[in-house]
């Protein structure tokens, strides 16, 4: 898959724009990155379109920046010479994809049936979008129509908003979801960027969905950890279970005699740990990669923070 196409997949979210004035293009793109999503899709819908591409790649270049509503070869040569990184339409125009294809810059043509589908896996396509989502049938018609074609990811858009995307983005197959709920033009418009900043946030922390999964805590001994096993037990009511190395207490507390950390460690679940990671890196949070934990398919199901917590290893692992 291109390079381009799987840092949106890490985002997860593409903020799709429609801007009205080439001066707010600056400090939404910042608005944005301090979010947490440092990427979006300005839609050529306003005049103002290409010169705001032209200005967040210069200014902003840390935020990853693509031109939406590509209907025309003319608008792809305008949107790669403004800076645009990715391409992104509402329907599959053979000669729009071939312009892409011919200008190395990847493309999302809207795809809605296999028709749409099988055109794109013809030119070699990975990656499409499903326009308008919502009212084309949304996440079940994906799961459905996606089946024969085990290769390709999505970029559902339309009808996506704050209540069904963490819904739509736990399903393996889809790439990213463009939404504009998080920076409508009339947030844009009154220069609302603290808000869209907070709403990017919380899009954000709604798609990890980072809880509380397991804290271990070591105790010098087997009996020192059975004994707070049983009182846990005593005052809570929380199952006791001896599992040779450790004595768990309930469905979230493990007394281990051994662990990583110097008093033990915490297991943070999230819907995505690749995403996950991917936020936490962003945010200069060093991760201990090496010794990530991977699954039969080599995908990574656990990994480290690098520094402990109050003497707690700290580690995400894979949560449905």
């Amino acid at each position: 898959m291109n390079a381009v196409l799987k840092e949106l997949e890490k985002f997860g979210i593409v903020p799709v724009i429609k801007i009205d004035d080439a001066e707010k293009a600056v400090p939404l793109a910042k608005a944005l990155s301090a979010g947490g999503i440092p990427c979006a899709e300005v839609t050529l819908r306003t005049a103002q379109a290409e010169e705001a591409i032209r200005r967040i790649t210069s200014e902003v270049p840390e935020v990853l920046v693509g031109a939406g509503t590509v209907l025309t070869c003319d608008q792809v040569d305008r949107a790669v010479s403004a800076g645009a990184r990715f391409v992104v339409s509402p329907g599959l125009n053979p000669r729009v994809v071939e312009r892409c294809i011919e200008k190395e810059i990847p493309v999302a043509p809207g795809c809605a049936n296999p028709s749409d589908i099988e055109a794109a896996l013809e030119f070699g396509l990975d990656v499409v979008k499903f326009f308008p989502a919502e009212q084309a049938g949304g996440l079940e018609y994906i799961k459905a129509v996606s089946a024969p074609y085990p290769s390709l990811q999505f970029m559902p858009t339309g009808g996506i908003n704050a209540g069904n995307i963490a819904r739509y983005l736990a399903f393996d197959k889809i790439l990213a979801c463009g939404g504009s709920w998080m920076a409508s033009a009339d947030l844009i418009n009154a220069n609302a960027f603290d808000k869209i900043t907070a709403l990017s946030k919380e899009a954000v922390l709604n798609m990890l969905g980072f809880r509380l999964a397991r804290i271990g805590i070591n105790a010098e001994k087997k009996e020192e950890a059975e004994r707070a096993a049983n009182l846990f037990h005593s005052l809570f009511g929380f199952i006791v279970n001896d599992n040779n190395n450790f004595v768990s207490a309930g469905e979230g507390i493990d007394l281990l005699q051994t662990a990583a950390g110097v008093h033990g460690h915490i297991a943070i679940g999230t819907a995505n740990i690749m995403r996950a990671a991917a936020y936490l890196e962003r945010n200069g949070v060093p991760l201990n990669h090496a010794d990530a934990k991977r699954d039969a398919k080599d995908k990574v199901i656990a990994v480290y923070l690098k520094e402990e917590i109050l003497g707690f290893k700290v580690h995400l692992i894979q949560t449905k």
